[in-house]
């Protein structure tokens, strides 16, 4: 599945039965025309921000993450605790309550919301394909609380890249957020790596160049929901939901510059269990797994989140 110097391929894919669920279709969302976009448990929203803008995130039941990139602008977080001024691309994470955002600048900014927030629920361009749960998604539950609850910045400029973790991983209570290397050029079409998730979709935040997105749906014994390989070029700013369990791998196509984000909600465990992959894994701690699910270490812990 991955070359043997990827360092995912020391991660283990489980063979899980099949469950005869239907397999829902991929997603490819351009960001310009369709700025508030859902998965099953994560609603992502772009914005092309300019100077002086007053960004309002509502009263939030869970937290916001703010995914900056190098066009992002500088900004000012505001909460009821005070103002915290970020300037360099990153992860940002609001604890739940109300905030503001202040930008001081032009560029895009992207913030990330539980599915169920009420303030965003409805706001998705595409929020009638999740009508209904989807039967092969895992429905979000919380990880554990921090220690504090507080406005977090993890820039990027503290963390170089390394070839043996891969990417730049920071995971939430709720959100798993992975900044890929930047491409330069084209990927090497003889250096694809297809594989398979078995219950969580994948979101591919492309921020800059383009990617072409490769997904094969598995045959199962219902011949009527067969569909053929996909092979789908997409520019930036866009994001594709890649639905579980499909066979995908993405490719950049732009002679210049690439970067693709991996989003995840709720945080994988495999990522999770890799000694070094997430790297505010001090500030979230990772929750104790039980046979039906994790078990929280400290009482009070949310419950799971349905959709409505």
């Amino acid at each position: 599945m991955y070359e043997k110097d990827d360092p995912r391929s020391a991660l283990a894919t489980a063979a899980r039965p099949d469950s005869g669920a239907a397999i829902t279709a991929a997603q490819y969302l351009d960001l310009r025309e369709t700025p508030v976009v859902r998965a099953q448990n994560v609603i992502l929203i772009h914005t092309d921000a300019r100077d002086g803008d007053d960004l309002d995130n509502g009263t939030l039941d869970g937290e916001l993450a703010i995914v900056v990139t190098s066009a992002s602008p500088a900004f000012t977080v505001l909460t009821a605790d005070g103002a915290t001024k970020v300037d360099s691309p990153g992860l940002v994470v609001v604890p739940p309550g109300a905030s503001r955002i202040g930008v001081h600048g032009d560029g895009p900014l992207v913030r990330l919301v539980e599915a169920t927030e009420p303030a965003w629920r409805d706001r998705a361009a595409n929020a009638g394909v999740y009508a209904q749960d989807h039967p092969r998604v895992t429905l979000l539950e919380r990880w554990p609380a921090p220690a504090e609850e507080r406005v977090r910045v993890y820039p990027l400029s503290e963390v170089p890249d390394d070839p043996k973790r891969f990417g730049r991983i920071f995971r939430t209570r709720s959100f798993m957020v992975n900044f890929l290397p930047l491409q330069e050029g084209p990927r090497d079409p003889r250096k694809l790596s297809p594989h398979h998730h078995d219950d969580f979709e994948q979101l591919s935040l492309a921020v800059q160049g383009e990617y072409v997105h490769h997904i094969r749906t598995p045959w199962l014994p219902d011949s009527t929901t067969w569909r053929e390989d996909e092979h789908v070029r997409i520019g930036s700013p866009s994001v594709t939901v890649i639905p579980p369990p499909t066979v995908h791998t993405s490719a950049a196509s732009d002679p210049g510059v690439n970067q693709l984000i991996d989003i995840f909600s709720p945080p994988r465990v495999d990522f999770s269990e890799k000694p070094g992959w997430v790297l505010n894994a001090g500030d979230y701690p990772i929750p104790s797994f039980g046979g039906s699910g994790w078990q929280s270490p400290r009482p009070g812990a949310a419950p799971r989140v349905s959709q409505p």
